[in-house]
């Protein structure tokens, strides 16, 4: 398509903006998704013309990343959109990125450091609205199974407070086994699987999951489990476990395995994976002039077993008007999550979130 007069060249030759992406852990779907949505803004028709995304991967090692960040400073980085691996231990070189004009702009966890930008759902609500769900499904008795995140993050540390608080005011509420879930299916598979070596399922009354409520759904039919019998999950926004919560019997393009329809008794929250390419949308902004907050805090999207809805195409229109999980024909992987709509940031779709490509 051809550039239009308007400003055409003029934006061409315009120099672009150096913006880098500081991811830290990404061995989980939701990380895969939210780096292909910060893509897909980069790419988008507005901001393709300014922006060069440049993108760095730290893993769950706090100094790596922080010797990322002084090299992105270093090779002139006007902006820094990172997922950071703790709150504190990044502050030193976030403040030197800050003292040289970069913006330093964090996604889903937070950075303490006052001069950094953060975009962020509410982490403490995110925990107790689901524990307060459980509880209640439970009527504030059972044993449960907690399933935590990624250790160090704030994200982690503010979900996992806010539950265990909520659980301690239950006296007949008994956490009978924690682990690590590292916010992936698969790690929670295998913590699962620990646990049921000295456990039997009869023995677990609820479970609440960062990320894992499709699996141990699976785990519990694998085991033997009718659908009528699954445990209350209270977790992560995953498609599968979306899929998982529509009433039995539902016809769903696609469906396969425990892929399926089952009417599972469902608390689905999310930190939404486009928290990322807002983060740089904001930026750009920021680069641009104009003011932005300094703390975006970002609807917490919450689905139930009453407020479940399919969306047929996957539209952002559709989305829009409130659908919140997918056909298997359109999403193949379970452990992608759904809630990836927000009004702020029309540019990025269903497209967006699988293969990074705008609308």
């Amino acid at each position: 398509m051809a550039a239009t007069v308007l400003g055409g060249p003029t934006a061409q030759a315009a120099e672009k903006y150096k913006i880098f992406l500081s991811m830290s852990y990404i061995g989980n779907d939701w990380q895969n998704e939210a780096a292909n949505m910060v893509k897909a803004m980069a790419a988008s028709k507005d901001m393709a013309d300014k922006v060069d995304l440049q993108v760095q991967v730290a893993g769950p090692n706090a100094q790596r990343q922080i010797q990322q960040i002084n090299a992105m400073v270093q090779a002139g980085a006007k902006a820094i959109v990172v997922f950071p691996i703790s709150p504190t231990a990044l502050n030193a070189a976030v403040k030197n990125a800050c003292s040289k004009g970069v913006i330093v702009i964090a996604y889903d966890g937070e950075i303490t450091e006052p001069c950094a930008y953060n975009v962020t759902i509410d982490q403490e609500e995110a925990g107790r609205v689901t524990a307060e769900w459980l509880a209640k499904k439970l009527n504030g008795k059972g044993n449960i199974v907690v399933i935590t995140g990624v250790p160090g993050t704030s994200v982690d540390t503010a979900r996992t407070k806010a539950a265990k608080e909520v659980f301690a005011k239950h006296p007949g509420i008994k956490i009978i086994n924690e682990a690590v879930g590292m916010w992936s299916q698969a790690v929670a598979r295998t913590e699962l699987s620990k646990i049921l070596a000295t456990r039997k399922w009869n023995e677990i009354d609820g479970l609440w999951m960062q990320v894992g409520c499709y699996t141990a759904n699976t785990m519990q039919i694998e085991a033997g489990a009718t659908p009528d019998k699954l445990k209350p999950c209270a977790g992560e926004g995953s498609n599968g476990g979306r899929v998982q919560m529509l009433p039995a019997g539902t016809e769903v393009e696609g469906a396969n395995g425990t892929y399926a329809p089952m009417g599972a008794p469902r608390i689905s929250y999310a930190s939404p994976p486009y928290s990322g390419g807002l983060a740089l949308k904001l930026a750009v902004q920021k680069l641009e002039g104009k003011d932005i907050p300094k703390h975006t805090t970002l609807p917490l999207p919450l689905v139930t077993n009453e407020t479940i809805k399919l969306c047929k195409e996957g539209t952002w229109a559709e989305m829009k008007d409130g659908c919140n999980a997918f056909k298997p024909s359109l999403i193949s992987n379970p452990g992608w999550f759904a809630s990836i709509y927000s009004a702020q940031t029309p540019e990025l779709g269903l497209s967006a979130a699988l293969v990074g490509q705008p609308e």
